[in-house]
């Protein structure tokens, strides 16, 4: 079993997969302040709520763009299981050929999103990633990352007008009952949802005049299923791509190693 951890800006989600089959996932929030034996706790009672021994765990892969608390899960992994975990970044064999000017620059959420939806899919493709950021990530056909795009993500927007404007309240977001708001709050949520929406289609139609080819386009993080059910230009919705890459990424280095060994 491979147990997976994302962690990122917001929200650290941690899977456990046997084999290729997710076990299942949790999403809890990014403290900046929370110890190796916090998050030990936690992921132990992610297991034993899914009846899985801590013992059946023999990898641990780790995404990360938080760095203190890659630290952390660094600590636990080897405290709690006795295993150096595996770091993603673009040092490690991903199968992709990285054209970012600097490939250490590109976080490894997005790596893991692009390594998973290339294996899956192939290419051309585009990865919407719905998080703290809304990212664009665009793989060739030939399995190229090619670079992509960072936006402000919806939740972040819906917090920066809350925070700046004095008498613009705090709002769920979902999408009001039509575009043109007869209150404050449908205001907010038309301006936030769908001008997130038309932002994202603009820019897939951008990129697609780029590529001079229309990709695939896969949505993922904490809003993907939201988003896809309102755009006709999203073909696939993964909201766990990044753990299916750190799954990914964790079963090539065990297979080096074992090619190292014989």
């Amino acid at each position: 079993m491979i147990l997976a951890i994302d962690i990122g800006n917001t929200h650290t989600v941690v899977g456990i997969f046997e084999k290729h089959k997710l076990l299942g996932d949790w999403r809890v929030t990014s403290f900046v302040s929370r110890t190796e034996d916090e998050l030990g706790a936690l992921v132990r009672t992610f297991c034993e709520g899914a009846g899985i021994s801590f013992k059946k765990i023999t990898a641990v892969g780790i995404s990360s763009v938080v760095p203190n608390l890659t630290d952390i899960a660094i600590l636990m992994s080897k405290k709690y299981f006795k295993l150096n975990p595996i770091v993603v970044s673009a040092s490690l064999p991903l199968g992709l050929k990285i054209l970012y000017e600097d490939p250490h620059a590109v976080g490894a959420d997005r790596l893991c999103n692009a390594v998973a939806a290339h294996a899956k899919f192939k290419g051309p493709l585009v990865i919407v990633d719905f998080g703290t950021a809304t990212t664009f990530d665009v793989v060739s056909d030939k399995g190229d990352y090619l670079g992509g795009i960072i936006s402000a993500g919806i939740e972040t927007s819906a917090g920066e007008l809350h925070r700046r404007a004095a008498k613009l309240p705090k709002i769920d977001l979902h999408f009001p009952p039509k575009i043109i708001g007869t209150n404050t709050v449908h205001s907010m949520q038309a301006g936030i949802l769908y001008g997130a929406l038309d932002a994202m289609e603009s820019m897939i139609r951008r990129i697609s005049k780029e590529l001079d080819d229309y990709p695939t386009v896969i949505a993922t993080g904490g809003f993907s299923q939201f988003m896809t059910q309102q755009s006709k230009l999203i073909n696939k919705c993964e909201p766990t791509l990044v753990l299916d890459g750190i799954r990914i990424v964790v079963e090539r280095m065990q297979a080096l190693e074992a090619k190292k060994k014989k």
